[in-house]
């Protein structure tokens, strides 16, 4: 490898391919984002590529940037992982299991499913991955991973993999009480143009059904939208304004019981998507792996009821 290449290049690069954003990926830094476009640029420069474009919709990669991030974003990973090998041993842990989370549907599951296998296995190590749903999965793909909770991957996606459903979970259109929608004497549907909309974005896993559901409704695109997948945006944003967030339930599945976002009486059941575990079909079975997927599916089921 280049010897000009420092952890520093690569850390920063992986922010903004994950971000897709030169500023969300300095505020994840802790620096400043002339630091960010001074350190990408460094690594354009020794690279001899561009690796990523910069427009208003964001950071958007490059295909040279594409093919980095996909090496690279392993590589930082099993860096991580030798690192935390040593630690295991001067911690003399038993073993470590390397869990995948999707934040937007995996959440509600993940703290109790490890506080009942904490129970059992006090000495094995949990670290927990996030990010999207594809790049989840490709980390499970390269032995990265040893299992991924989140939304069953895309087709092409799941050779010699196995998923196992746990629930399944619709998107919901969620307001601020005291929202106008909530008052309409009209369909609620025929109005969702009046007002700005946070929809996921076009690497989400759920934006698809959000498409096809809004399509079904009678409008190929929101003109006033937002598109995110914070979560911490989509709730301030929401509770301060006359927004409609489309999101996961799981979620808004707590500001929905508490009352401090209300859903909006629009059908979406057909946006339902399965929710479950993903593992490599050849990956070893032992006890204490077989003991977190029960820990897993049991925690799943309180959900699963929930949404029933």
């Amino acid at each position: 490898m280049d010897p000009r290449i420092r952890l520093r290049h690569i850390r920063c690069f992986l922010e903004v391919a994950h971000n897709r954003s030169l500023a969300r990926a300095a505020d994840a830094l802790a620096i400043s984002q002339p630091a960010v476009t001074k350190t990408l640029q460094e690594l354009e420069c020794i690279l001899e590529a561009p690796l990523v474009e910069r427009s208003r919709k964001g950071a958007i990669l490059t295909r040279y940037g594409e093919a980095f991030m996909s090496r690279a974003s392993i590589a930082m990973l099993e860096l991580e992982n030798a690192v935390e090998s040593v630690s295991d041993i001067r911690r003399k842990s038993a073993w470590t299991v390397r869990i995948g989370a999707l934040p937007t549907v995996a959440a509600r599951i993940m703290p109790e499913a490890i506080n009942r296998f904490k129970k059992q296995e006090n000495e094995a190590v949990l670290r927990i991955v996030s990010g999207p749903n594809t790049y989840l999965i490709s980390l499970l793909k390269n032995d990265a991973l040893d299992l991924v909770v989140g939304r069953l991957g895309a087709t092409g996606l799941m050779t010699d993999l196995t998923f196992t459903q746990l629930y399944s979970e619709p998107v919901r259109f969620v307001v601020r009480p005291g929202h106008p929608l909530l008052e309409a004497e009209t369909a609620v549907h025929s109005r969702l143009a009046d007002y700005p909309a946070i929809i996921p974005d076009e690497d989400a896993v759920i934006r698809s059904s959000v498409d096809r559901l809004l399509i079904s409704l009678g409008f190929s695109s929101l003109p006033n939208r937002i598109e995110s997948v914070s979560t911490s945006f989509g709730r301030a944003y929401t509770s301060q304004t006359d927004a409609i967030w489309i999101i996961s339930h799981g979620v808004v599945s707590r500001e929905l019981e508490a009352g401090t976002l209300v859903a909006l009486d629009i059908d979406t059941s057909d946006t339902s998507g399965p929710v479950g575990l993903t593992t490599r079909a050849d990956a070893s079975t032992y006890p204490g792996m077989e003991a977190l997927k029960l820990a897993i599916r049991q925690a799943a089921e309180e959900v699963r009821s929930a949404l029933e």
